[in-house]
């Protein structure tokens, strides 16, 4: 396939989120990144420099200060329906693009494959984001929800509530590292919460294990918070140290 006006045009559109709705497409950039979604989305477009396109003409679909040279437009894929449960992570209103691709990576690498976000938090599809992933959005199904419904459904669903625990990060949380804090590391829902807020008011109230990352020393003066992806990471960590 060789590069159009309307080509352009149409990758180029992909960067607004109104676009990417309408089409049901999204764009990935850099070869690691397309050989990875290639492997779980429908590819209908992909340009190569040396190949089908030029490097101006990449570098006019690009997104990125310095292009780098291979662009897929992929399909959005449908979200499975599930009501089983492993471990799984929710936003709560997480914003940056970075984070969320972080985020997405963090849950790749630490087996999580299902991530649940309130409708305020970034688009999955965002450029930004997808290439913050690294590919890893290919074995991380993402889906949005209104958090608040969503939590009150998976807790009808356990005639049981005490037997699926939600955690969430909070400063008034119990110490992650302390015995006991992790009531079920093999499933649960782990919430994270916006970059300045926190966890919303109304989602607070759902969580049944709330958590605190320490800091070092306990009396030292340290920032005020940790960055979510930062967060994510740790906890994630935590819940995982047993299973090794």
């Amino acid at each position: 396939m060789s590069v159009s006006k309307a080509n352009i045009k149409l990758v180029r559109s992909l960067q607004q989120k109104k676009f990417r709705d309408e089409r049901g497409l999204f764009v990935a950039e850099g070869r690691k990144c397309v050989e990875e979604l290639s492997k779980a989305f429908e590819r209908v477009m992909l340009f190569v420099e040396g190949e089908n396109a030029t490097a101006q003409e990449i570098a006019q679909m690009s997104s990125l200060r310095t292009p780098q040279g291979v662009i897929g437009v992929f399909r959005k894929r449908e979200v499975e329906d599930s009501t089983s449960f492993g471990l799984v992570v929710a936003l709560d209103g997480v914003q940056d693009p970075g984070n969320l691709g972080t985020i997405i990576r963090t849950c790749d690498w630490f087996g999580v494959r299902r991530l649940v976000c309130s409708h305020d938090t970034a688009d999955c599809y965002n450029p930004k984001v997808v290439q913050a992933t690294m590919g890893a959005l290919a074995r991380v199904q993402v889906e949005y929800v209104d958090l608040v419904s969503w939590l009150e459904e998976i807790k009808a669903l356990n005639s049981q509530p005490s037997t699926l625990p939600v955690y969430g990060t909070l400063l008034n949380g119990r110490n992650l590292y302390e015995n006991g804090a992790i009531a079920e590391r093999q499933q649960g829902v782990i919430i994270m919460g916006n970059e300045g807020n926190g966890i919303s008011e109304a989602v607070r109230q759902h969580i049944t294990h709330p958590l605190l990352i320490p800091p070092y020393p306990a009396d030292a003066e340290t920032s005020e918070s940790l960055n979510v992806a930062i967060a994510t990471a740790i906890t994630l960590a935590e819940f995982r140290r047993g299973d090794r």
